[in-house]
Order: C-alpha cells, then structure tokens, then sequence
C-alpha cells in the first residue's frame, strides 16, 4: 500500500489530540456470504440467503452472493491487506452451510477452510475473532422451520461446539450471533431480508430463539474453554422528534422496547419488557415461545458486548399509524428522517449519537467491556482513470466523526475497547447486492482485483500513531 504523501516530501507527524487506549483493539469486520463466494466448493450447502438472492425481485439488480469477492480463493490475499493496514483484528464469521451442509453432522472440508483462516491469520499477527452467526441459516433448517422453530437454537449450539473444537486452540474471542434484530425481524417480519417471510408472530418467536441459541451456545463454548465470548447487537440511539412532547416520548420508548430493551435486558437478566411483551401480543397472541428457564440461559454473563452502529432513528407519535413492518407492535409510530448530510444508504451521519448511545448502555447496564464491531459508510467510489486510487473523503470524514464520539464515551467513563471498520472489502450487501460500497479496499467484481481507497491509508495512520490529530 503506498503512501498518499509524495516523493521526497518530508511531513511532520501532526500532534494526536485523541489518544486511545495502549491496549485498544483496531480492525475491520467481514461477513461470509458477503465476500466468500464459492457457493458450492468443497461440500458447502446452501444457505437461506442462497435461495433469497435467487428468487427474483428479492435483491437489487439481481445480485447473488455466488461469487462476491472470491474471498474463498483469494483469503491469502486479503490477509496480507490486513496485515499492510496494521489490523490488531479481524472479525469474519463461520458461514454454517460450510460446517453443516444439512444443519447437522459435519463438513470437514469446510472446517479445512477456516482453519487455513485462522492460521494464516495469526501468522500475519492479526487477531481472529471468529462470529458464528452473520444471517447464513442453512436451508435445510429453514426448511424444517427456521429460527421460529425452539429446535433451531438447539442446532445452533452443536455447530458453535462443532466449530470451537477446531479452532478453539487458536481463536479466543467468539461472538455467537451478529444484529440478531435484523435476522428476525428483517427477515420474518418485514420480508426484506433472507428468508423473506413476513409472519408478525414468528419474528417474535425468531428474536427469543436466537436469544435462546445464544445462550445455549454460550453454555457450550464456555464448557469448551472458550476465552471470550460475547454477541453483537445494533441498538438504536432512537429520540424523539420533539423531546417535549409525550406521544414522541411514547413513540421513541416504543421503538427503544422494539430494537434494543428486547435483547438488552434480557441478555443483563432482566428478562423481557413488560412493553415488550405487550407488542408481542398484539403481533400474534401470547409469547407462547418463552418458557420457564429460558431467560436465565440467555443471561449467561457476558465477556464482550459488541455494537454496530450507523445512524440515529427519529420518531415521531402518530394516532392511526399502522405498525412499521420491522417493528411489529408500533401502531401509532413514524419514523421521520434526521437532519444532515446522508450516506448512500440514505442514513444520516450524527457520529453524537454514537457518544449518547454508548454512554447510556454505560448508565443503564452493568459494566462489560464493548467493541464497536462494525461502523463505517457507504458511498460512490470510483476509482480513477489508471485504476490504481480511489479517493473517498467523505468516508475518511465519516470514520474520522465517529471515532472521535468513541473517544468521547471512552472519555466520560463507558469501557470500550476496540473498534472494527465496516467493512475490509466492498462487498454484496445483501438485499442491495453490489451497488453499495463501505470497503477500505475497492474490489473490481469483474476482475477481483482490489485496490487499497485513501480511507485504508487514513485508517492505517490512526493505527499506527493510536489516535486522532486536531480535526483540520
């Protein structure tokens, strides 16, 4: 990777005016289906998002994940990117359709693969922080049912088992799901995600299985002497649009209940919301998926509490407004777009809201320590005329906002200790497919070459020198 500062200039090294922990963990996050491809190499099954990708009208342009960036052949390569970045860490996830085609048994062709990973890996002194649960159901599960399905919690414990006790030697930090909100209610409420169901009822029932599979997995890395081991969750900093007013209030504590006290507050032992359970009910009947014992198997002490993070949610009350399909339960909710510069995916950048984010989840929950395992943004990138750069300033100004309201929260007192770019690659985002870039390093889908933005050098830079200049 070369450096953006010309031949035989000499700069001077500008003053870090937001310094990070000695011990703070810098990296970038990944997801399988997103970058792998090889779809159908060495004895891989097919997954939910498989069969959604293919299934006309589901993903823009008609993208598939059937090849993404060829990460499957190529990891060598991305490895060593990661290594030129001075990456502490890398998040991947286990794509489960690779270890257990059929949602039982095993692969061991697949495990060969993340083996090879998790090598490669430490040998290029990049930490492998490995989740086992980034959305890849395997079909033959979803056949039988899916997440709505008890049985599918219990599955998942065996793969997490399955898969520690062949990198658990090497691996010590786990992270058993990713943003279990946008599995079941993006995928069995609103249908826009894999795998396209849209059935109120069943996404309250998905949402307490994950929760429960991710106990029960838990349960089973720790008796397999797991190191670390948390999960990650993508709370939203919801407010208000008039902060004075009480159906505002009501709206933005409705959503709260909806997206975060519905994993927050069980996952700390709080069992489920009253609120919580109340828009169960009116989405499908009597949360008949909860059973006696659950909610302590889901209160499993954590080691680890990730956070992804992009934008803010505004709401405002609205008597008569019909539930948001991703939020069965909201009757009398709209959400109302945030002022401010957007990114591609239309989501405003209030790096703030981070701050206010990560300093309540200090206030109002017990001290654990917190990564932000994924931020970052998507926008326009092209690279120029020779091929070889790609200039991306707004998302230099976006990384650069963000991490200084980590510092922020890091300065009042919350405990967080590392921060993960989203994303190493361009990648297929998902129901977007490929025409939403959040990469450092720019991939060519049609050659697969990859080339490093000015956002990889920037970020390369904060690592090196552990912090921030003077914001310019």
């Amino acid at each position: 990777m070369s450096s953006s500062t010309p031949a035989g200039q000499v700069t001077e090294e500008p003053t870090v005016a937001a310094r990070f922990p000695a011990r703070f963990v810098w990296g970038a996050a990944t997801a399988a289906y997103q970058i792998e491809g090889a779809v159908a190499a060495d004895g891989r099954g097919r997954s939910i998002w498989d069969t959604f990708s293919h299934t006309p009208g589901k993903v823009a342009g008609g993208d598939t994940g059937d090849a993404a960036c060829d990460h499957y052949h190529r990891y060598e390569q991305d490895v060593a990117l990661m290594a030129e970045l001075g990456l502490r860490a890398y998040r991947f996830s286990v794509a489960w359709p690779r270890i257990q085609p059929d949602g039982r048994g095993a692969n061991p062709a697949g495990l060969d693969f993340y083996d090879r990973l998790v090598d490669t890996l430490i040998g290029h002194g990049v930490d492998p922080v490995a989740t086992l649960y980034h959305w890849d159901l395997p079909q033959p599960l979803e056949d039988q049912g899916g997440w709505p399905v008890r049985d599918t919690a219990y599955r998942f414990a065996e793969y997490a088992a399955l898969v520690h006790d062949r990198l658990g030697d090497r691996v010590d930090t786990w992270i058993t799901l990713n943003e279990p909100w946008c599995a079941a209610f993006l995928g069995y409420a609103a249908g826009i995600h894999a795998p396209g169901r849209t059935e109120p009822a069943a996404a309250f029932a998905a949402s307490h299985h994950l929760l429960l599979g991710h106990g029960e997995a838990t349960a089973a890395l720790r008796a397999r002497g797991a190191g670390t081991v948390g999960i990650t969750l993508n709370p939203a900093a919801v407010r208000p649009l008039d902060p004075d007013s009480e159906p505002d209030q009501a709206a933005a504590r409705r959503i709260d209940g909806l997206q975060n006290r519905i994993y927050l507050d069980p996952l700390f032992g709080r069992g489920y919301p009253a609120d919580v359970l109340a828009a169960s009910r009116r989405a499908g009947g009597e949360p008949s998926w909860l059973r006696d014992g659950d909610e302590q198997t889901i209160a499993a002490p954590l080691d680890l509490l990730g956070i992804n993070y992009y934008a803010p949610a505004v709401v405002t009350g609205a008597p008569g407004e019909p539930a948001a399909a991703a939020y069965p339960g909201s009757d009398g909710v709209r959400f109302v777009p945030a002022p401010g510069p957007v990114t591609m995916m239309d989501w405003v950048v209030e790096p703030a809201s981070l701050t206010a984010l990560l300093q309540r989840l200090g206030a109002e929950y017990p001290p654990v320590p917190i990564w932000i395992t994924e931020n970052g943004a998507a926008y326009d990138d092209r690279p120029e005329p020779d091929g070889q750069r790609v200039h991306d300033p707004e998302r230099i100004r976006y990384l650069d906002g963000h991490l200084r309201a980590v510092h922020q929260a890091i300065a009042a007192g919350v405990d967080v200790q590392g921060y993960l770019v989203w994303s190493l690659l361009d990648n297929f985002e998902w129901a977007e497919g490929y025409r939403r870039r959040f990469g450092l390093i720019y991939v060519d889908y049609e050659t697969q070459a990859r080339v490093a933005k000015d956002s990889a050098g920037w970020f390369r830079d904060v690592i090196a020198r552990g912090g921030l200049p003077e914001p310019s």
